[in-house]
C-alpha cells in the first residue's frame, strides 16, 4: 500500500549577490545533521529547493499524518540548530515582493497539473 504523500512548492528570492548566492548554494550541498533531522522528525519526506538568478522555488513532499507547518516552524523556534541555521540562511534570503511580513517560504498556487 502507498502512503500517502502532500506536495507543497513555496517561493522566495536570495540577495543579489553572486558571493551570497554562491554561498547558499554552498551551504546547501552539505546541510547540517541537526536541520536533516529536524526535517524529517516533522514529517518531510524529500525535499529539493531549485534556483533560477535570485528566485527560489522549494518543492517539499511531506507525510500529512505527521507534517503541519506551525508544528514545525515552533520546534524550529525551539531547536538551537535550527535557529542558527534559519538565521544563517535569512543572511542570504530576500522575501518576495508577495511574501507576508514575517515570513520567509510562501506556498504558491498550483495552477496547472499534467497528470497521466
Amino acid at each position: 500500500m502507498t502512503a500517502l504523500v502532500t506536495r507543497y512548492a513555496l517561493a522566495l528570492d536570495l540577495i543579489n549577490d553572486d558571493q551570497s548566492i554562491a554561498d547558499y548554494e554552498q551551504a546547501h550541498e552539505e546541510i547540517w545533521p541537526e536541520v536533516r533531522a529536524h526535517l524529517f522528525s516533522q514529517g518531510v519526506l524529500k525535499m529539493e529547493i531549485y534556483r533560477l538568478g535570485t528566485w527560489l522555488m522549494m518543492v517539499m513532499e511531506v507525510d500529512p499524518s505527521v507534517y503541519n507547518a506551525s508544528r514545525m516552524a515552533l520546534a524550529g523556534l525551539n531547536n538551537p540548530a535550527i535557529v542558527r541555521w534559519e538565521t544563517l540562511m535569512w543572511t542570504y534570503q530576500a522575501p518576495t515582493p508577495w511574501t507576508p511580513t514575517g515570513e520567509k517560504w510562501v506556498p504558491m498556487d498550483k495552477i496547472f497539473d499534467l497528470t497521466a
